[in-house]
This record gives C-alpha cells, sequence and structure tokens, in this order.
C-alpha cells in the first residue's frame, strides 16, 4: 500500500489552517464522503515535478470492451494514448493541450479535440483522429476558438451538426460548428456564453441537450447546449465546502437510460474528491474519494472522465477515470476506478 506524500500531507495541512480562517469555505467537507480504490493506473506523464498531467477521454472498443483506449493530456507537452491496463501505447507532442474530449463518428474515423493553449493570446482547439488498431493520433488541424487563453474543451452531437464547446480561463464559453468535410477542419462560431470568473471543466449530455460547466471558485452550472438555446446560466451546485470544496475542476456524466437517468460528478479539487448529482433533477447524492490501495489514492485532480458499459472483467459497469496530481514517486497521472464501486460505496441503484 503507498502512503501519502510528504506533499500531500503538507498540502492537507495548509487547507486546514486556510479552513481555520474562512469559515465559509471549510478545507474538506463536513458530509459523508465513502471511498474506493482504483483498480489500475497509467503510467506517469514524462513531465516530471511540474502541473502536467490534467484530463482524460476514453474510446470504447465495442467488438472487445477490455481493449478500449484512453487518451489523456500532459498540458505542458502532449497527448498519450493508454489501455486499460495504463500502459503508454503512444505519445504526440502536441504541445500545451489542457483538456480533451472525443467522438466515434463511425464511418468518419474516431475525432479528438483538445484545448490548445500554445498561444496563450489565441485559444485554438487542436482536432486528431484516433486509429484504434494502433492506437496512434494523427493531426487534422486547428481551428480557431476566438481571442483568449483556451482552457476546457467538450464536443456535442446532434443529428444534424458536430459542436465544440471551447471554455476559456476568463470564463467566456464559445459553441463552434466543427467541419470535417474538407482537405482541413473548419469551425465555425455559433454563440458565446459568460461565467464571471475562470472556469474549465465540461461535459454535455445529449439526450437532454445540457451543457455542464465548472466555474472553478464558484461552482457548477448548466446551459442549454443547443444553439437556438438560452444562454442563462442555471445553477445546479456551489463550491460552499459541502458537496463541492473549491476549486470545482473536471466534470463527466453517468449516462443510465434513454432519458435523464443518471449522475453527473465534479471534482471536488480542495479536498480531494468527487460530488456526484443525479441529472434528472440536480439533487446531490454523496461524495467519494479514491483512497489508499494497490495504485494509490488521488489528490487534487483536475479532469475527470466516466463512461458507463462493459469495459472487460476489471471494469464490467463502467469505467471512472481521474488525473491524480500527487503520485509519489513518479510523475502525475489518472487512476482508473470501477464504476460499479463507486455506486456501491454510495448505495446507487
Amino acid at each position: 500500500m503507498r502512503r501519502a506524500s510528504a506533499l500531500a500531507l503538507a498540502s492537507l495541512v495548509a487547507l486546514s489552517v486556510a479552513g481555520c480562517t474562512t469559515a465559509a469555505r471549510p478545507a474538506f467537507s463536513p458530509l459523508p464522503t465513502a471511498s474506493v480504490v482504483a483498480r489500475a493506473e497509467t503510467q506517469a506523464v514524462r513531465t516530471a515535478n511540474a502541473d502536467a498531467a490534467d484530463d482524460p477521454a476514453i474510446w470504447r472498443n465495442p467488438a472487445n470492451p477490455a481493449a478500449s483506449l484512453i487518451v489523456g493530456t500532459d498540458k505542458q507537452a502532449g497527448l498519450y494514448v493508454y489501455d486499460l491496463q495504463g500502459r503508454q501505447r503512444a505519445f504526440l507532442n502536441a504541445g500545451r493541450v489542457n483538456n480533451v474530449d472525443l467522438r466515434d463518428l463511425g464511418a468518419a474515423g474516431i475525432l479528438v479535440a483538445a484545448s490548445d493553449r500554445n498561444d496563450p493570446a489565441n485559444a485554438m482547439l487542436a482536432l486528431f483522429r484516433l486509429d484504434p488498431a494502433t492506437a496512434t493520433l494523427t493531426p487534422l488541424g486547428k481551428v480557431s476558438a476566438g481571442p483568449g487563453e483556451a482552457y476546457g474543451a467538450c464536443l456535442y452531437r446532434t443529428d444534424q451538426a458536430l459542436y465544440a464547446f471551447n471554455v476559456l480561463k476568463d470564463g467566456t464559453i464559445r459553441q463552434v460548428a466543427l467541419d470535417l468535410t474538407g482537405a482541413a477542419p473548419k469551425s465555425t462560431l455559433v454563440r458565446t456564453m459568460k461565467l464571471a470568473t475562470q472556469s474549465e471543466g465540461c461535459v454535455v449530455d445529449p439526450r437532454t441537450h445540457r451543457l455542464y460547466v465548472a466555474e472553478e471558485d464558484v461552482g457548477l452550472w448548466r446551459f442549454d447546449a443547443r444553439p437556438e438555446g438560452s444562454t442563462q446560466p442555471i445553477r445546479v451546485a456551489a463550491a460552499d465546502g459541502q458537496g463541492i470544496v473549491a476549486d470545482a475542476e473536471g466534470v463527466a456524466i453517468a449516462a443510465e437510460g434513454p432519458d435523464d437517468g443518471g449522475y453527473l460528478l465534479v471534482s471536488s479539487q480542495g479536498d480531494n474528491a468527487y460530488a456526484v448529482y443525479r441529472l434528472a433533477d440536480d439533487a446531490y447524492v454523496g461524495r467519494f474519494r479514491v483512497g489508499a490501495g494497490t495504485f494509490g489514492s488521488t489528490e487534487q485532480t483536475d479532469g475527470i472522465e466516466l463512461m458507463v458499459g462493459d469495459f472487460g472483467p476489471a471494469f464490467p459497469g463502467g469505467l471512472f477515470i481521474a488525473q491524480d496530481g500527487i503520485n509519489p514517486p513518479a510523475a502525475q497521472n489518472f487512476k482508473l476506478t470501477a464504476w460499479g464501486d463507486i455506486k456501491a460505496a454510495l448505495g446507487l441503484r
């Protein structure tokens, strides 16, 4: 069993001290927090002694779920591709890419999109194609997300079009329509939305056409993802030291059923936990941590991803992945946890 590092303990002490002086935002949530353990972890990113690993995305292999793949960002260097045993299958030097999402477009291939911060004054969305046979990424090109620093990114597909949401560091959210039919990808700005302060993590539930965005010091919001929808945010949860202890970071959904069934998860980075809400009514249902075990615990998580379904014997009901910000003695990496273990720990059906 791997124990927490001195850095992790120092971080927790610092959080406790901060909690003593800021009554409105305790360092640790007083709410009950379940514990689960990871069943696997990825190899560490190559960027050592830095905040590097950030966000994962999952491609499920329908023919052989145990052969599914993970794409993860090193926001100082590029994109990794891992298998479900955590082995590195490929690396692409893409520079400073922050958040990542992907969609299997069938005959058009598996599209991977990453927020590109190589030019901090001009946000870009870098696009790639994932080859599942070789686990390699091929660059398709970049499209503009307008002025500002790229931070979060997530994809949204309807019967009519493919969209990307680009969350900028200042809380601006730009929705663009993607055109992949030509020799190089193109984007068209559809609309702009705004949160007041620094924001990053986002995810879309295509069943309900809802976009969820985490505003780091404030909490979790949802928007209508449809291009003709309202641009006004609706608060789902506050980063009030209860369900979420700031920062609110990565966001993921467990879509269960054809309508609005399932759960919404958000990284409660301030106390190394994850808050869970019911998608149907935004109700809080519990929180959990990935505790120490064979593969260690997770701390200071940025990005998360979750996909329900069969992923082979180790993850028969679904796969939850969390970035691990403190992973001694190695650099940062990603931890893989069974969704069934999380549901059991929280008493969810």
